[in-house]
């Protein structure tokens, strides 16, 4: 209880909400190794990268037989996999910079840009996995449902590839930067509402782009969004606890 107390305390000093951490290498080192080599960590990192990059084409890929390759960038999963590889390709560069140049000045920025990226991305990424298998993966919404093995790598794949990073490096998380998943959440109710006001449609020809998100219900799609901000927050306390 004393220790629960004592790490309480320490994350909701008003400092924990700024994006500083005295100690870079935390950043490019992997939490499993002994030694201080860059490589297992990078190597680990390329492989994340070069998995999330794929999944991206592989969803355009195959969802542009069935829509229109615009309609691809309205579902919030696509934001969540495009994210995904932004996180990891910047965790990427993370080790390729310090690796190539041996200076922890040489990516003082690039961290902050990285750990801002990987705080929204983390979350979003549960947030997306949990909201797809709980309220879209049914027969009344089998349209969402384009390839079988495409839907575990775009709704579930795409969590264990942010817990993996996650898991093997030292970098710290902080419960009050929650705001960071939070502020993206709401930049995609936002989308969703402008997207619904200026006439935009579903790739089925619908108003709503989730039909649980319908902004011609505002009562319970306001509900929802409700609801949802309250979820990534719990999520984020879960995943940095």
């Amino acid at each position: 209880m004393d220790k629960t107390k004592k790490y309480l305390k320490n994350e909701f000093q008003p400092q924990m909400f700024n994006m500083s951490h005295e100690d870079l290498s935390d950043f490019y080192l992997s939490a499993f190794q002994k030694n201080v080599s860059i490589w297992p960590l990078f190597l680990f990192r390329l492989v994340l990268f070069s998995g999330s990059l794929a999944t991206v084409i592989a969803s355009m890929v195959i969802m542009s037989k069935d829509m229109q390759i615009k309609h691809w960038f309205i579902f919030m999963t696509h934001w969540g996999l495009l994210f995904n590889t932004l996180a990891t390709g910047l965790a990427f560069a993370v080790s390729g910079v310090k690796l190539y140049t041996g200076l922890d000045s040489s990516i003082n920025t690039l961290v902050k840009v990285y750990w801002v990226s990987f705080n929204s991305t983390i979350t979003i990424a549960f947030f997306i996995t949990a909201f797809y298998w709980t309220l879209l993966s049914g027969e009344a919404t089998a349209d969402y449902a384009f390839d079988p093995v495409l839907d575990v790598f775009v709704h579930g794949i795409n969590s264990v590839v942010m817990f993996c990073l996650l898991v093997t490096s030292r970098q710290p998380t902080r419960i009050l930067h929650f705001y960071i998943p939070l502020a993206l959440g709401i930049v995609y109710m936002v989308f969703s509402l402008l997207y619904y006001f200026l006439g935009g449609l579903s790739p089925f020809g619908t108003v709503w782009i989730y039909p649980m998100l319908d902004w011609s219900e505002p009562g319970s799609t306001i509900v929802l969004v409700v609801i949802s901000a309250l979820l990534m927050i719990v999520l984020h306390f879960v995943v940095v606890s």
